[in-house]
């Protein structure tokens, strides 16, 4: 029978340390580790596969001191690998997901990397431009968070000429089953009867929300390209490759998300 997650706070663990220096939750510790995602994490936990200090942790939620407590997955300790972090021009018709059934080209494989890597969100198949990979499960989760509202620049070019008081639409926000949209900025870098450029920043991260948001007024995006992730520009990288950044970088970009 499958085991269900029990969130209740009586329940205790012998991993459920709450006078250590830093508890922290169990799946937090085994992905920042690199040993899969949290979810799956959370998985390997309930079966039973995950030991601390020698006893079997198998409920949830468990607490460990990453610093003090020795930590094992089918009896292998788990380690810190140095973290990592690529910026990704990314090509047309590359996904961002780790496993893909139809076999298509993933981003992860772009990357010169032995260790886990994973995307820093989602841009679709037909979008290209900048994708943030890592295997800092922590940033990933913090920078793809609401809360954040970390800033991302794309250009987009419109099939035909884009009147004015649309563009004020856009910025004001528009309905989207999700509800109204933040306000964005748009500027417009070119614009004739045949085709509109423009340089749109939104905050949000509405699955294929720049294609949305101008077909919910009645234009089609002929391409669209991310520019930025917050400060991280590809200006300088060509299309399908990448370049690494430092964690210095990172923590100088999204010195907010992080602290």
């Amino acid at each position: 029978m499958k085991k269900t997650i029990r969130k209740t706070k009586k329940e205790s663990s012998p991993a459920d340390n709450r006078t250590a220096e830093k508890p922290q939750r169990l799946q937090r510790i085994l992905a920042a580790a690199g040993v899969d995602s949290r979810r799956k994490c959370e998985t390997l936990i309930l079966d039973g596969a995950v030991t601390v200090n020698g006893k079997v942790i198998d409920t949830l939620p468990a607490f460990a001191d990453p610093d003090k407590d020795d930590i094992r997955v089918h009896s292998n300790r788990i380690g810190y690998p140095q973290k990592r972090y690529f910026l990704l021009n990314k090509p047309k018709n590359v996904i961002c997901t780790n496993v893909d059934p139809q076999g298509r080209k993933r981003a992860i494989e772009l990357i010169d990397c032995t260790e886990r890597i994973f995307c820093v969100g989602r841009l679709d198949a037909e979008t290209t431009g900048a994708i943030l990979l890592t295997n800092d499960s922590e940033l990933t989760n913090r920078l793809t968070h609401p809360r954040y509202k970390v800033p991302k620049t794309y250009e987009v070019k419109l099939r035909g000429r884009i009147d004015s008081p649309d563009i004020e639409k856009l910025k004001k926000g528009v309905w989207l089953a999700e509800g109204k949209t933040a306000r964005s900025s748009i500027k417009v870098i070119r614009r004739t009867h045949v085709e509109t450029i423009l340089q749109v920043v939104i905050s949000q991260g509405l699955n294929r929300q720049v294609r949305r948001i101008f077909a919910r007024i009645g234009y089609k995006v002929k391409s669209l390209k991310r520019l930025k992730i917050g400060d991280l520009s590809i200006k300088g990288i060509p299309i399908g490759s990448y370049r690494e950044i430092t964690e210095k970088q990172i923590k100088r970009c999204f010195g907010s998300c992080i602290k």
